[in-house]
């Protein structure tokens, strides 16, 4: 695992912000992780990226489940894989920090009832925003989507919706403007 001291503050704090139904800090929290993921291509911090941002949008939308069978369950397992994740990485131990994100991502995904289909949809959702935030830092749309398991025409489509594909930063100067650029180096 890649940027493993990042990766134990990142759930450190995602389980405080989980506690005080915090889904802002969730959010920034995944959002620092995509930048190391999108260096890195470390899956580790893909999967926590994702994890994050589906807990900030189940946190955030929680008023209209907390009432529904299954909730309490679902969000002391939360907890708990969080937990044991965290224990997992102060051990060094990254294949039971791997099993324990695998059992966190089936427990987001594996919710009965309304529930379920609330948050399978948040999972899905989470991964293509994600994917567009890896391919917002320059990793090719095929490499993004195999990454995160979903395909080039979501991530096309969300990206340009999102108006990430427009950005400037991958394009190059014609050669008029590197001459002035040079022009402008030497004055």
């Amino acid at each position: 695992m890649k940027e493993k001291s990042n990766v134990l503050r990142i759930l450190k704090e995602s389980l405080k912000a989980i506690k005080k139904e915090d889904s802002i800090s969730l959010r920034n929290l995944s959002n620092q992780t995509i930048h190391t993921a999108s260096v890195s291509q470390d899956s580790d911090n893909i999967v926590v990226a994702v994890l994050i941002y589906s807990l900030s949008k189940i946190i955030e939308r929680k008023e209209s489940y907390k009432t529904k069978p299954g909730w309490d369950r679902f969000y002391t397992g939360i907890l708990m894989e969080i937990e044991h994740s965290i224990d997992a990485l102060q051990k060094d131990k990254e294949e039971h920090l791997r099993d324990h994100l695998n059992v966190l991502r089936k427990k987001i995904e594996g919710v009965s009832g309304k529930l379920k289909k609330y948050i399978q949809d948040v999972f899905v959702k989470a991964r293509i925003n994600k994917a567009s935030r890896i391919y917002e830092h320059g990793i090719s749309m095929e490499k993004t989507s195999k990454l995160l398991g979903i395909t080039m025409w979501d991530l096309a489509s969300y990206a340009g919706q999102t108006g990430i594909s427009d950005v400037k930063l991958g394009r190059t100067m014609n050669t008029k403007e590197r001459i002035k650029l040079v022009e402008d180096f030497f004055k």
